[in-house]
């Protein structure tokens, strides 16, 4: 299939777009989340404390990168009709990045640093544009499948690629011994390497195959402010950015702050977070999986909406639980519900925008999803430091669940969908004047 000319809905298409998220997941994984930021944080800075507050640093800044950039470079993609070459460019930076990592030694942190911000943000730009492929991709009644497929193959393959990494690593309390030198970390920074290939190989059929998703739109203004005004033509979509901007901080303050709760409320050692954190993204994969059926009969809102109901009593228990047997059904719970959450938030926003502006409303997707993601990690913080107690912070997080819940209310998934097919229409015609 060449890789120019509109994109067609294919089953290898399909196929080809969701092996990404097998592909990627292993850099939010073993990078982002098991392996390498837990090493950096002991073995590159002097002191852990010390560490977690460089990498902490690091992840705010890529992150604020992120809002920064993403809104524009989508609305540019979107006007020149180059969402597959910034695609393209971003994903190969992200892995040349991954790979640069591992050969980055003790002591030399602040370099480590400055490659993580430059890789973390490559790879977060480009889900933007891997997003503005799922309406060319999908229909209005399977777009709910064809998204959480993708989300559930994205935790199988950074569980596999996890799996690949203990070789590496070594696993306490196991006979597992890594098959590397352990030389100045060389066994942790090896895995980089490992992540690198393994992005690359399973991305090239998406990398090489998906075609440009949707013509230019040469409305689109490369000055942000109006693209953030024209979301006042899309009430819905705007609804929905707001309410995710919320509740999606819940789900990053669970997840930061997870296995520091399991560590130090329960006693998990490394060995047990790592295996609490593995369980906790299958059962976020099987969710993804088993609930985009449901996103597809009864639509994205009510999916969303359950899965908030679903998550704020997860957290509620997970803050009440009374030994490890309660974590482990309550953390279940929770993991379940994460990916449809962000599976059925991916497949409702395709439903709200028109073809020509994929990648500026994922831009602005993305944006919702860092602008305040800081929110729940500080606010956890800061319960930890009046309470004296982490589970009183576990259970602040109910309250974006909540409050991310009534805003939702507000989206009416129907009227969403008719503002998209009217703006579609609109700028067709003003083509067709145009061409005339």
């Amino acid at each position: 299939m060449s890789a120019a000319g509109p994109q067609v809905v294919t089953r290898s298409g399909r196929l080809a777009w969701s092996l990404y998220d097998f592909a990627n997941s292993a850099f939010v994984t073993l990078v982002v989340t098991f392996i390498y930021s837990f090493w950096f944080t002991k073995q590159m800075a002097d002191d852990p404390v010390r560490g977690t507050q460089l990498w902490t640093r690091a992840v705010a800044i890529s992150a604020l990168a992120v809002a920064v950039l993403s809104p524009l470079l989508g609305v540019l993609a979107d006007r020149r009709a180059t969402r597959r070459r910034w695609f393209v460019g971003l994903t190969l930076s992200a892995i040349a990045g991954t790979a640069t990592l591992a050969f980055v030694p003790p002591p030399h942190a602040m370099l480590a640093l400055v490659v993580f911000v430059i890789t973390n943000t490559a790879y977060e730009l480009a889900q933007v544009f891997y997003n503005a492929f799922l309406p060319g991709l999908s229909t209005n009644e399977d777009v709910g499948r064809v998204s959480g497929n993708a989300w559930a193959l994205g935790y199988l393959g950074g569980l596999l690629c996890l799996v690949f990494g203990f070789l590496f690593t070594g696993l306490p309390g196991t006979s597992i011994e890594p098959i590397v030198s352990t030389d100045d970390g060389w066994n942790i920074r090896a895995t980089n390497l490992l992540v690198a290939g393994w992005f690359l190989v399973f991305a090239l059929p998406a990398l090489l195959t998906l075609r440009e998703p949707a013509p230019p739109d040469p409305t689109a203004s490369t000055n942000i402010l109006p693209a953030l005004r024209g979301l006042a033509r899309f009430p819905q979509a705007l609804r929905l950015l707001v309410a995710r901007l919320i509740y999606n901080d819940g789900l990053v303050a669970a997840f930061s702050f997870g296995g520091i709760y399991a560590g130090v409320t329960f006693g998990f050692d490394f060995g047990e977070i790592i295996l609490f954190g593995i369980w906790l993204n299958i059962a976020a994969g099987l969710g993804a999986l088993a609930f985009g059926w449901l996103d597809d009969r009864l639509g994205g809102r009510t999916t969303i909406i359950w899965s908030l109901v679903g998550l704020f009593v997860a957290a509620l228990l997970i803050a009440a639980a009374p030994d490890r047997r309660m974590l482990w059904i309550a953390g279940t719970l929770l993991g379940l519900l994460v990916g449809p959450n962000q599976s059925a938030s991916r497949s409702l926003m395709s439903r709200f925008l028109p073809r020509q502006k994929t990648a500026e409303f994922f831009g602005l997707f993305a944006l919702s999803g860092k602008i305040t993601a800081f929110a729940g990690p500080w606010l956890l913080g800061e319960v930890t430091a009046w309470t004296g107690s982490q589970r009183w912070a576990i259970a602040s997080v109910s309250l974006f669940f909540a409050v991310g819940l009534l805003l939702l209310l507000a989206v009416d998934e129907r009227a969403g969908i008719r503002d998209a097919d009217d703006e579609e229409h609109r700028l067709e015609a003003g083509a067709g004047g145009r061409a005339g």
